[in-house]
């Protein structure tokens, strides 16, 4: 493994023995960084499937060692995800998908709806549609803006939405998509579900060329 450097951008490669088929990047949620356990194990299942992958600290997460982002941060995390963006791409020609867990994630899925051409494609893990106990607050304006093909990863205990409200928001996205669902809490517990590689297995079956 080795560590990429750029301004605003910290990652992690994880570089399969071929040439990859896709590049993903893939950011943490709000209170993680780009060791989570989550992340982790999706690299390690993305990458056996032939995809290079980069785990990237958000800005915020550069700047401040611990604790949740503000919302002032908002704009400079989807720069940074763009930014590491770009530098994935001058090591590959492979088309590239943009995620990441929980607040990463939905920073991606706005990244991706404000620039269409970005990415090729779009993953979320544990998307958060509204605050715990505040489903009239749902996180959906973007959605429709999405025109890539995007894999939903879900737990079914998870408080930041239920299965029935996750499944009407994706709804909202105009191009394919699936939705990956275990019985898990927000985080997934990977190392307990095998949902890392559900997940692997949705991104090469919606995403890889046929």
């Amino acid at each position: 493994m080795r560590t990429l450097t750029a301004p605003d951008v910290a990652a992690d490669l994880h570089e399969p023995d071929d040439d990859p088929w896709a590049a993903i990047v893939l950011a943490h949620g709000a209170g993680g960084n780009r060791g989570a356990a989550i992340l982790r194990a999706y690299a390690d299942e993305f990458c056996a499937r032939g995809m290079l992958v980069a785990r990237i600290d958000l800005p915020y997460r550069q700047r401040r060692p611990k604790g949740p982002p503000g919302r002032a941060d908002a704009q400079r995390d989807r720069d940074g995800i763009a930014a590491a963006a770009a530098a994935v791409a001058a090591l590959t020609d492979a088309p590239l998908i943009l995620g990441g867990h929980s607040y990463g994630g939905r920073q991606a899925s706005m990244l991706v709806a404000e620039q269409p051409g970005l990415a090729a494609g779009l993953f979320l893990s544990s998307y958060p549609l509204h605050p715990p106990g505040k489903p009239d607050r749902m996180r959906t304006e973007h959605l429709p803006d999405i025109t890539v093909p995007t894999v939903v990863v879900h737990g079914r205990s998870d408080p930041f939405a239920s299965s029935e409200e996750l499944a009407a928001a994706v709804e909202l996205i105009p191009a394919p998509t699936m939705v990956v669902t275990v019985a898990a809490p927000h985080a997934l517990n990977p190392e307990r579900t095998g949902v890392a590689a559900l997940a692997a297995d949705a991104v090469v079956t919606l995403l890889s060329p046929q």
